[in-house]
């Protein structure tokens, strides 16, 4: 889906280029860098990486690699819950709106 830059090791951590419209093809002229940005669990329990080009917004996935950092990748599966797209503040509104009491403490 991507050809990888030779200074990194592994799938999380290093940038790559939107080479490919389907995997393998290297039919894509866009060039831009693919950025790591969530995983997901396929069937059977792998989990993969997606990647989004910052260029033309392209997702791909690639699987995780045995020696990708699992903290890295713990880190990247954490992001969305540690930047939800809501002030965190709003969660004990939200939280009666849907029925709740609203507490959090």
């Amino acid at each position: 889906m991507c050809e990888k830059y030779n200074f990194s090791r592994t799938h999380d951590e290093q940038s790559s280029l939107h080479v490919d419209e389907e995997p393998g093809d290297r039919a894509s002229d866009c060039g831009g860098i693919m950025e790591p940005v969530a995983v997901w669990v396929r069937k059977g329990g792998e989990w993969a990486i997606i990647h989004r080009c910052k260029r033309c917004g392209k997702l791909s996935s690639n699987r995780v690699a045995a020696d990708d950092n699992p903290m890295k990748l713990m880190s990247i599966a954490m992001k969305p819950l540690c930047a939800p797209p809501f002030p965190l503040d709003y969660l004990e509104e939200m939280t009666a709106l849907m029925g709740g009491d609203g507490r959090m403490r």
